[in-house]
């Protein structure tokens, strides 16, 4: 075991955001493919447990608030901050079932689920998967080193590869910013058209609709 000191946690974070820098294409990729959904009309679900619930709830305030500039809101719902929901459903059917019940509740084909665990092995974070592939949902996740049960699991993952779980909800959350300012850009060059632009305060404006029904999910390759 390495010495610890007072640097030690920096030097962890800087080693694993070497190899982090190659996710930013991967990032950009989804921050794109996300404007066009939301802008379609469809909505990112999201959850994690303890850390990682308070990085997915960070994501869906940048969305449904802003990142940096005024722009119109867009769909996106924490499923672990329903409190009532989540206890009903671990109290009914088990802690397990906390967000596949609510992922079959709320997910529409064309949406998106985005999972985060610094273990990848979360077995409530693994059926929820599960239940979003059987509705027609992409799942995307965030997870610690790789390989891992919900990066398997998911249509495609971003893997951070670092030892200890506080590096990789740090990094993250550098993931969510670089996510929330790929959808920004993409939303300026018009690439979210399936909605018409919702005013800011003080302003006029038409809320968008949806274009020639709903849009298509990805296709979801295995390997």
């Amino acid at each position: 075991m390495k010495p610890v000191t007072g640097t030690a946690h920096c030097d962890d974070l800087l080693k694993a955001l070497e190899t982090f820098r190659g996710c930013g294409p991967l990032i950009g990729r989804w921050g794109a493919e996300l404007a066009r959904r939301l802008g379609s009309g469809s909505r990112l679900l999201v959850a994690g447990n303890g850390g990682s619930a308070a990085q997915a709830q960070h994501l869906t305030a940048e969305l449904v608030g802003r990142y940096r500039d005024d722009r119109p809101p867009f769909s996106a719902v924490a499923l672990h901050a329903d409190t009532s929901s989540t206890t009903a459903i671990a109290n009914d059917y088990g802690v397990q079932e906390v967000f596949a019940r609510q992922t079959a509740a709320h997910g529409r084909p064309g949406d998106v689920l985005m999972l985060l665990s610094t273990s990848g092995a979360s077995a409530n974070l693994l059926s929820a998967a599960d239940r979003a592939h059987r509705l027609g949902l992409t799942v995307w996740a965030l997870t610690g080193r790789a390989p891992n049960p919900l990066q398997r699991g998911a249509d495609e993952a971003l893997c951070v590869d670092a030892p200890g779980a506080a590096t990789v909800q740090e990094l993250h959350l550098v993931a969510v910013h670089m996510l929330c300012e790929a959808f920004d850009r993409a939303v300026e060059r018009g690439e979210a058209d399936g909605r018409t632009d919702v005013p800011a305060d003080g302003e006029q404006g038409t809320v968008g609709r949806l274009l020639d029904g709903a849009p298509v999910a990805l296709r979801r390759e295995r390997t």
